[in-house]
């Protein structure tokens, strides 16, 4: 019974690695149009089932705590491998999505099938930041009722969002948004530095239980539904920028 939760935990990294099998075989093809010019076509049918897995991976990354807790076997063992799993679910499954929109984004580029590996490499920061992030938490004694950055988690839901997006925004900025380059370093930095930070971000274990303790974690959700139902997919970056804003907020009731 004692390695129940383990079992979960060792699900979640699967997960994660069946995620990176999909955006593996992505689908990208080289397309030529009517002038002759080839370029890469992202196509949905494989690359459109990672965020699939990498949501799943979450809710049983979540579920593994709450199971821990019900069979009373909490452990220092089980606290480093759920690091383990989320640096592969929630850190390398999202870098290799941003390392595929880098690539839809060059190739789109004139010379852009000829351009450096180099330009790719950005995509792995994230995954590294998430190695450093879960380090740090382990290490940490301080992080029981706020987290200190922004969770690993988090980052991977977001960016797990972006195929999602792609594939059902007829928004065109916010399809060539998605497919540039330098939109997606920002993101990489943005993310990786949100997730190395000292920043109080509210958890799902809140100090002041009160109405106004609880009143960031409201304020999000109402948002988040709100979101959902007005822009679809969209609504996973909106929650997560008010995620980190509402944080900012109210970080003197966080911690």
């Amino acid at each position: 019974m004692k390695q129940i939760p383990n079992i979960f935990t060792l699900l979640n990294l699967v997960l994660g690695c069946i995620a990176i099998v999909y955006l593996l075989e992505n689908g990208i093809t080289l397309v030529e149009d009517s002038n002759g010019f080839t370029y890469y076509n992202l196509q949905a049918e494989k690359i459109y089932l990672a965020p699939l897995f990498i949501a799943l991976a979450a809710v049983v990354d979540f579920f593994d705590g709450f199971v821990a807790r019900l069979f009373n076997n909490s452990s220092e063992f089980g606290k480093q491998l759920d690091s383990l799993a989320d640096v592969v679910s929630f850190g390398v499954a999202p870098s290799m999505i941003i390392y595929q929109f880098l690539k839809l984004s060059i190739a789109k580029e004139s010379n852009g099938l000829d351009a450096s590996f180099l330009w790719l490499v950005p995509a792995f920061i994230l995954g590294a930041a998430a190695a450093f992030r879960l380090a740090k938490f382990n290490l940490s004694t301080n992080q029981s009722h706020a987290f200190r950055g922004t969770p690993v988690p988090a980052v991977g839901i977001l960016v797990a969002s972006f195929p999602l997006i792609y594939w059902n925004c007829d928004t065109p900025w916010v399809l060539n948004l998605i497919t540039n380059k330098w939109f997606l370093y920002a993101v990489v930095l943005a993310l990786s530095n949100l997730m190395v930070s000292n920043l109080p971000i509210m958890s799902n274990k809140p100090k002041d239980k009160s109405v106004s303790g609880l009143m960031p974690q409201i304020i999000l959700a109402a948002i988040t539904l709100i979101a959902a139902f007005t822009i679809g997919w969209l609504a996973v970056p909106v929650a997560f920028v008010f995620f980190v804003l509402l944080s900012v907020v109210f970080k003197n009731k966080l911690v």
